[in-house]
């Protein structure tokens, strides 16, 4: 590539708005050999002329982490949304580099000592509580990144920070992969029996997209696939139980087995982190992971596992009861041995009994640009922020992706953020995240301060517009919505402005899912529901009678649900506190081990759920999973704040409101979580709230 025209890449532009109109696979080498040099000069620089100050020491750290970040943070996001096999390849031949990188910057025992010195000054009483914790995560971070090491053993921290990052993309590539290599393409009227219309559609526009261009919803072919807008309707809605089965065994047993089998990839990382906790003088790497986190132990966490699971387990069970019971009533061959492919199916169909409407039913009431407005109308009400439509102020990576502007009271821009709505299973991973784009901060150029503000990225994966109808969303999908906005409000309405303790930033993990589970709350209150459910062809708003199911259909099987995310947090627990890689126990025979108290269906014995968990091989969920319980113990005690204060009194929702936005939302990582939590609440979080919300209060008495 010649000189001149390695300026104009943009991948290195290194501030701003991303050009994604511009950026290419092949630019992604060639950016980041040019950035790594300049960085790495950088580093020598800053090292040489350090001081233990704030000034001299913090922020020209953060100037050049927020240049790696800016160009990484891009290929990353294009990695989730926008992946292809060229992609895949520049990002591998980068990502080594990159690591190598950054294990320098963590290791720096110069920039380390440069931090205590600054702790250990008389300057630290004059810093903001935000700049101390700033310093204190700094130190903290260089030593789980292994400053305290030297020769051999850091060398050793090194190689294994590469081969982990290099083995969790192959795992998130193979899932990704195995989930888009199986396709079912059905031909006959009575292989789709039961099927909803909107599945009909899906699937007769898949099997065009795949090259069969006369395929209609009325006649066919459909091609049903493992992506989830696809495979979780057909499971719930198909009449046809060997379908059903085929479909599941194949969808529990992706990515193990053949070219694409995670499991010796699971059974390598889980050595690899033992391997990193041993070299840092952690037991395991449950306590390392822990040590970031605002759970103080691997016992607390394992307390609320159990006070959860005993609440659960017996509600569970008798859910299970009712549900064979209810199939045994409409006279199903199958009731006595219900199995794991009937689950979904009959608890639709008695969902659909108990509170007689179906979640088909309701789709047309919630079209995305009304269930949007419906949104926006609650954060302006709860926090006074107006979110208008900015789309052609930013590039996009896909045309269906939306940009938002966020005001304030006067009318002023204070954050912005992407939307990505709809599934694109050839090319975007699954599930919904929010990332950040952009962190907030104040900075000094030319003698004149600004605030740079923050930028979202809101992905989702719901069903896309079919047939001239616009995308007309499943109650599930409106709750995820919300969830992923919450996240967004976390990291744009920040009043911090330091970006190292911005929004999520140095949020404890643990507590980074309060505000996205305390937005789903929302979703289930009157004035925020009818803002949103009115139907997409006549206007008119959801019919009351389909309110009042919604609500007693709230917690219908929650114990079930409660179970699953404590089966699934405990077998993360485990596998990196008491599992001795290489021992007598494979990770998969641990997980139906300890399913012997967590499900009350039993996992199949070739269930291999294992290699499809990304949250913890790809994602940072590692030892973390609990986080999403343990954060929804504080999200349901502050959604109770507002229960408390009348959910019928405006003034009183708008004051808590307003309570809420100056503390857990503004506060981002600039206090420890818990001490935010009291400045909102008043007191410590208590888990009554969340067994109250899911109704099993009384069980667990």
């Amino acid at each position: 590539m010649s000189a001149v025209t390695i300026p104009q890449n943009p991948l290195l532009k290194g501030s701003g708005l991303p050009p994604f109109t511009e950026i290419q696979p092949e630019q992604v080498i060639p950016a980041f050999t040019q950035l790594l040099k300049e960085l790495d000069q950088q580093l020598t620089t800053l090292e040489a002329n350090v001081q233990p100050t704030w000034n001299g020491l913090v922020e020209p750290l953060e100037k050049l982490t927020e240049r790696l970040y800016w160009s990484w943070g891009i290929v990353n996001h294009l990695m989730g949304v926008k992946n292809s096999p060229q992609l895949r390849e520049a990002h591998e031949t980068v990502q080594p580099q990159v690591v190598q990188f950054s294990n320098k910057l963590g290791q720096s025992q110069i920039l380390y000592n440069a931090f205590k010195e600054l702790r250990a000054s008389n300057a630290w009483s004059t810093l903001e509580l935000a700049q101390q914790r700033i310093v204190e995560a700094a130190i903290r971070d260089a030593e789980l990144s292994g400053v305290g090491l030297s020769g051999e053993a850091r060398e050793r921290f090194n190689a294994i920070q590469m081969e982990i990052a290099e083995l969790s993309t192959k795992f998130s590539n193979h899932v990704l992969d195995a989930t888009k290599a199986f396709s079912l393409t059905l031909t006959a009227k009575e292989d789709v029996d039961g099927l909803p219309q909107s599945l009909l559609s899906l699937a007769a526009q898949a099997a065009r997209a795949a090259g069969d261009e006369n395929a209609t919803p009325e006649n066919g072919p459909w091609r049903i696939t493992l992506d989830f807008p696809s495979y979780g309707p057909f499971m719930q809605h198909s009449t046809r139980r060997d379908l059903r089965e085929k479909l599941y065994k194949v969808y529990i047993t992706r990515a193990s087995s053949g070219e694409l089998d995670n499991n010796p990839l699971i059974t390598r990382i889980l050595e690899l982190r033992q391997e990193l906790a041993d070299l840092l003088g952690y037991k395991n790497f449950a306590q390392l992971s822990l040590a970031s986190k605002m759970a103080p132990n691997v016992k607390a966490v394992e307390a609320l596992l159990e006070e959860l699971r005993s609440a659960s387990y017996d509600a569970a069970a008798k859910e299970l009861a009712e549900l064979k019971a209810f199939a045994a009533a409409k006279g199903a061959s199958e009731a006595e041995d219900l199995q794991h492919w009937d689950i979904s199916f009959w608890a639709e169909r008695q969902r659909e009994a108990k509170f007689a409407f179906t979640t088909e039913e309701l789709r047309p009431y919630f079209p995305l640009p009304q269930v949007l407005d419906g949104l926006f109308g609650l954060v302006k009400r709860l926090f006074g922020v107006t979110v208008t439509a900015a789309d052609g102020q930013a590039p996009v990576w896909h045309e269906d992706v939306r940009y938002f502007q966020i005001a304030d009271e006067t009318g002023k821009p204070i954050a912005y953020f992407y939307l990505d709505p709809y599934s694109r299973p050839a090319e975007k991973r699954g599930g919904a995240w929010m990332d950040v784009c952009i962190n907030r901060s104040k900075t000094t150029e030319k003698d004149a301060t600004f605030v740079r503000l923050p930028v979202a990225y809101l992905v989702c994966n719901q069903t896309p517009p079919i047939d001239g109808k616009p995308s007309l969303m499943t109650f599930y999908e409106v709750e995820t919505l919300f969830h992923e906005f919450g996240h967004g409000l976390h990291h744009m309405l920040t009043k911090v402005d330091y970006s190292s303790a911005a929004g999520i930033n140095n949020v404890e993990w643990d507590a980074v899912e309060l505000p996205s589970q305390f937005m789903e709350n929302w979703c289930y209150e009157r004035p925020t529901l009818f803002g949103m459910a009115k139907h997409y062809e006549t206007g008119e708003s959801l019919p009351e009678h389909y309110y009042q199911k919604l609500l007693a259909a709230r917690n219908y099987m929650s114990g079930s649900v409660t179970l699953r995310q404590v089966h699934f947090s405990t077998v993360d627990l485990e596998l990196h506190d008491r599992y001795h890689p290489g021992g007598d126990e494979t990770p998969s025979q641990l997980r139906h081990r300890i399913a012997k108290t967590t499900t009350v269906l039993p996992p199949l014995p070739e269930d291999s759920f294992l290699c499809a968990f990304g949250h913890i091989f790809e994602g940072g969920y590692a030892a973390g999973y609990y986080s999403y319980k343990w954060a929804e113990v504080l999200s349901a005690d502050a959604f109770a704040a507002f229960e408390e204060a009348g959910l019928d009194d405006e003034e009183a929702v708008k004051a808590t409101g307003r309570r809420y936005r100056d503390t857990v939302l503004a506060l981002g990582g600039s206090q420890h979580p818990m001490e935010i939590f009291k400045a909102f609440r008043g007191r410590e979080p208590s888990t009554v709230s969340l067994l109250r919300h899911n109704g099993l209060l009384n069980t667990a008495a």
